[in-house]
Formats: structure tokens, sequence, C-alpha cells
């Protein structure tokens, strides 16, 4: 594979962006190699500056679940700029993308568009805050709410890519009220509620975990978590930035019928343009500003061309509902990696639910934080290498999900299985 071009793009971008990328994980130092700079997508498959086709399942970290450049969202994004790129105004589309977002998530009455998924959590805890008057958050290790200073204790996502604790830069004051909670242990989570529940203002979690790699609920943890967090007053915030719009239409709390208090989205409420949003029970929206006393402002919020996007992607789910065939696609995908390992004597666990999955590379059941870095990241470096020289492009980080389009075909999905089967035979 020549790579010529992406590595003179790489050797010149580190002379004006830190590490060359404008994200820690794109630079690829946890699998190895250069990053490929990319030139252009088309449904399934992305094609880099040296002029090297792959199917991707990155889709830009899970928002084009269309697939690239869909039609239908090109053409919404063509005619919105056409008007006009940006207003620093209301404009009509943010009341149907609002409304879309209020009749598809069950704890939505009201909802607040900001321009992405770190701002969104940001501005909910900050009203969870100020709606209950407490300090103190509670979050799970392994979870990345976005890189807000109180919500880099024990996350995922690049963090734990890249080996860094927490993150430098972050005064130990901010992140004080910051509890930090095993995930899927709910005996733990009722001893500190006991504890100190009066004082907690929020628990964030992603009901889904797709920043450890992905991660799935116990039977019954989000419906425990749920009865202790109302029993205390607690506001509940479900993270759906990767499961809003993936999982079903009305994200993961539709899929487990347990009902948050707030919920963040980004990601595919965007189309792939930047865009992000929270919102949730009517009476504690109503305290955000200018009705109320919690600021959050944005100049870009709700911004036309990335709203029309969101309209058009919101709009082929609802009308097309892909949601079984994602799935069994998926399922395809990672029960052929298991049988695959089967057969190579590798160790390999696969986790996948909808059209979201990661194959950690270890032999215990991976249901948290800890078990998630049991696995061999060399191991699943030498697989993405082996990958990505088929013409495979998965994420450059043992820690994060592949995604599934609805523009993958089953030729797609067989070619994969075909090149998971030549990459693992080769670092048996």
């Amino acid at each position: 594979m020549d790579t010529t071009r992406s590595s003179e793009l790489f050797e010149e971008a580190q002379r004006y962006i830190p590490g060359g990328v404008n994200s820690p994980v794109r630079a690829f130092k946890a699998v190895g190699g250069g990053p490929l700079f990319i030139d252009r997508g088309r449904g399934p498959h992305i094609w880099d500056v040296d002029g090297n086709k792959f199917i991707d399942y990155v889709g830009s970290w899970g928002p084009l679940i269309l697939g690239h450049a869909h039609p239908l969202v090109v053409q919404a994004v063509e005619k919105a700029a056409e008007r006009g790129t940006s207003f620093g105004a209301t404009t009509e589309a943010e009341i149907e993308l609002a409304k879309m977002i209020v009749n598809a998530v069950p704890s939505v009455e009201m909802v607040r568009l900001v321009s992405s998924g770190t701002e969104a959590v940001m501005s909910a805890i900050r009203l969870a805050r100020g709606y209950t008057g407490r300090d103190k958050i509670v979050k799970f290790e392994g979870g990345y709410h976005g890189h807000s200073d109180s919500l880099l204790a024990k996350a995922g996502s690049g963090v734990t890519t890249l080996g860094i604790p927490d993150s430098a830069g972050v005064p130990g004051t901010l992140t004080a009220d910051t509890l930090v909670l095993p995930y899927n242990d709910i005996d733990a989570a009722r001893m500190l509620f006991e504890a100190i529940g009066p004082e907690i203002a929020c628990v964030i979690i992603e009901p889904v975990a797709g920043n450890m790699g992905v991660v799935i609920p116990k039977p019954g943890y989000l419906a425990d978590l749920r009865e202790l967090t109302r029993k205390y007053g607690i506001v509940l915030i479900f993270d759906e930035v990767i499961t809003g719009f993936r999982l079903s239409y009305g994200g993961a709390q539709e899929l487990y019928g347990v009902v948050p208090d707030m919920t963040t989205l980004g990601k595919i409420i965007g189309g792939g343009l930047p865009l992000g949003a929270y919102g949730g029970r009517r009476e504690i929206m109503e305290q955000v500003a200018p009705i109320g006393p919690v600021y959050q402002a944005g100049t870009l919020s709700g911004n036309p061309v990335a709203v029309a996007a969101g309209i058009e992607t919101l709009r082929v789910l609802r009308d097309r509902d892909p949601y079984a065939e994602l799935e069994a696609k998926t399922a395809t995908l990672g029960d052929a990696l298991v049988s695959a390992t089967e057969q190579s004597g590798i160790d390999l666990q696969v986790n996948q639910i909808g059209s979201i999955m990661t194959a950690f590379f270890t032999q215990e059941a991976v249901d948290d934080y800890a078990t998630a870095k049991t696995s061999d990241t060399q191991r699943y470096a030498a697989f993405f290498r082996g990958m990505l020289e088929q013409g495979i492009y998965l994420a450059p980080s043992q820690f994060e999900a592949a995604f599934v389009s609805t523009a993958h075909t089953d030729e797609d999905i067989s070619r994969t299985i075909e090149a998971a089967r030549n990459a693992l035979a080769l670092i048996g």
C-alpha cells in the first residue's frame, strides 16, 4: 500500500498542528505507522490522498449511519449553504429539528441545540447543578463525556488509547467534586448514594459504553440506577452522543425502556456536521437562560447547515427504520470474528449491540473498564494493520467502536470477514 503522499502531509502537518492532528487518536500512535490523510468518501468507502480505497467502519466516529455523502444529506446541505452558512439568529429549521428530537427521545420534553457533544455534556451538568443546588457529580470509569475539565477523571476514548492518566492542565479543584464509580456495579453505586446521595447533583452515564470499546449494561443495571437516582433526588443523565438514533430511533433509553431525567446528543443528529444537543424534563430545561438562571450560549448553536444535515438524516432513519437490518449485518460480522478466532486459538471477545461493536483481544468477558484494559493492545494493533493492508479501515484504537452504516452491503461485510480471517491467521 503506497502512503507516500500521506507521509509527506503528516510531516508538514506536524510543523503547524500539535502532533500533526486535530484530535489525538487520529495520530495512529496506538497502532503504529503514520495516519492516512483522507481525500473523499462515498457510501461505505473512503479514499486516501494516495488513492487507496477502504471499506470504512469508523464513519467519522459514528455520525455517518447513512454512509459518506448520502445524496439526500448532501442536497440538504447545499440548499442550506446557498441561503447562508450562519446567522447568529434563530431559524425555522431549528424548531423542526427540535421537534424531531422531542418526538423521538423518550426523556426529552425540551431541547437546546449546541455545537458538539462535549458542549452538550458540559451544559447539561451545569444545568443539573443549577437545578438541584448541589455540586458533586458521578461518572463511571472508562466513560468519556468530552474533554471538559471535570469529566477527564478516569475517562475513556483517546485518554485510554494514549495511556494518559487523566489530563495535565486540569486543577484538582475542578475534579474534586467528580466521583467515579465502576460501570455495571450497582452495589458500588448504592453504597455511594447511601453515604452522600443528598450531595450529588447528577449521575452521567453512557447507557451503552462506547469509549472504552463497546461495553453493554448488565440486565437490570440501568433500571436499578434509575431507581437509585430517583430515590435521592439525583438527576440521571444519559450520554447518548454515540447511542442516540443509532441503537434505535429513540436511542438506548427506548431500547432498554429506562427513561433518564436528561439526555445529551451529538454525532448522528448533525448528519456529519458539528452539532450537539441536551434536553430533558420541561421543569429542568426551563432553568436555562433566557427563561431561567442557568447560563449557556453559543454563536454557532443551531447552525443552519448542520441543522439541515441533521434533519435529513433523522428523516431517512425515521422513514426507513433500518435498525433491524443494521443489527443483522453487525451481528454477522461479530459472529464471524468469533468463529475465526476459535479456529486460530486467539483469545477474542466481541461485544456487539445494534450497529456498534468492539473486538477485544482478551480471555475475559468485557463488562467494565478494568476488563476492557486486559485486552492485548499490541495484538489489536497488528490486527488493525493487517486489515488496513487489505482495504479495511477500523478505529486506530482498541478502545473505540466499529460502526456499521446502511451503506454497507452484504458484499462489504463478506469482504471484511475474509480480510479478518487473513489478518487473524497472520497474528495467531
